[in-house]
């Protein structure tokens, strides 16, 4: 059975994004798009990466183009958007596909650990969340409706256990 951090994608850049690298943290990993409704929570995103990035949180968004079509762009404009628009410092991967035959094993694994409503393991929407302990085990899923600032508390337990 594969494990979090077995997981290695490419970032938006290019470079190699290897989850082994965030071994002992907590992760917040967040499928994303730039002109969505939900968009706006990248602010959020942002905000929890300062606040609890040096106790141990890594954000990491994904973006993904599968739902309606809302991230469009290439590489570079997705970054020059984050930036310019949330001031995004956190890591952000090459642009992925969550659902379907294409999916990135990454996301496979996560809806298999942390299925949604109803046990449907399928990604309804952008900015589905999937906070992950230290260790890498623990998996639990929010809605995109959950803005990231209700995460506080969740991502504090696991920052302190």
């Amino acid at each position: 059975m594969a494990r979090i951090h077995e997981f290695s994608l490419l970032r938006l850049d290019g470079q190699p994004l290897n989850l082994a690298d965030y071994a002992g943290k907590v992760l917040l990993l967040v499928n994303t798009a730039s002109a969505c409704g939900f968009t706006p929570q990248y602010q959020g995103l942002e905000r929890l990466h300062q606040q609890y990035g040096a106790q141990g949180l890594v954000v990491i968004g994904f973006p993904c183009n599968q739902f309606g079509g809302q991230e469009p762009g290439e590489a570079s404009e997705i970054a020059a958007f984050c930036e310019k628009n949330y001031g995004v410092s956190f890591a952000l991967s090459a642009k992925i596909e969550v659902n379907g035959e294409g999916a990135d094993p990454l996301f496979r694994f996560l809806t298999h650990e942390a299925p949604g409503l109803l046990g449907l393991e399928a990604v309804k929407w952008n900015f589905t969340k999937f906070l992950v302990d230290r260790s890498g085990t623990r998996i639990k899923r929010f809605a995109p409706t959950t803005v990231p600032e209700k995460l506080s508390g969740e991502i504090e337990a696991l920052l302190a256990g």
